[in-house]
């Protein structure tokens, strides 16, 4: 008990939470969103409502962010369905802002991509993201409600690898995703 109350109550990032490090050190991230924005595109406002306004929280999920400032940041897909644009978090204004910001992304090598809704295809079973390292290496994290988990196996990434090929096919082009979050915003969150 002593233990777990010194090194894990209270902290921002769980410490089963291994993802940061990997993330941090990718070349390349992959993402498929089923429910929210992705963590290195929310604002704060959208984060603090996610995260019940817990400050060292949101701080940490806005820290990540600063992966996408550096010199050479790493270039970032994000699949993301579209009933995140119209799922409220935190009210109309806070989804306004976040759906604002997604239409401007912090480098050019952040692309957003809605995925049309349709509930009949692989995409739908759950949130994930893969990493490519330098060395070429692949490591999925995957999103469940306990927790999430980082895989490194070569079968799991190939499953990952295979929905993510599958998703992207159904994934409207950039442009597109565009006129869409603009649209969402006039006719929904304005």
């Amino acid at each position: 008990m002593e233990l777990w109350e010194d090194l894990v109550k209270g902290t921002a990032l769980p410490t089963w939470f291994d993802w940061v490090p990997v993330e941090g050190s990718a070349m390349a991230l992959e993402n498929r969103q089923t429910m929210l924005v992705h963590g290195l595109l929310q604002t704060p406002g959208y984060a603090s409502a996610l995260l019940h306004g817990n400050n060292e929280a949101v701080e940490a999920r806005i820290k990540r962010q600063e992966i996408l400032a550096r010199e050479d940041p790493p270039d970032c897909t994000f699949l993301m369905d579209e009933g995140v644009l119209y799922r409220e978090v935190g009210g109309q204004e806070v989804m306004r802002e976040q759906l604002e910001h997604l239409l401007q992304p912090p480098t050019d090598r952040v692309t957003v991509q809605v995925v049309p809704i349709s509930g009949e295809h692989i995409g739908n079973v759950g949130s994930f993201t893969c990493a490519t390292l330098e060395d070429l290496t692949e490591v999925t994290y995957v999103e469940t409600v306990a927790r999430g988990f980082t895989m490194g196996e070569i079968e799991d990434i190939s499953e990952v690898r295979r929905a993510l090929r599958e998703i992207r096919s159904l994934a409207l082009p950039v442009g597109q995703s565009a006129d869409l979050i603009r649209r969402t915003v006039k006719e929904r969150w304005t």
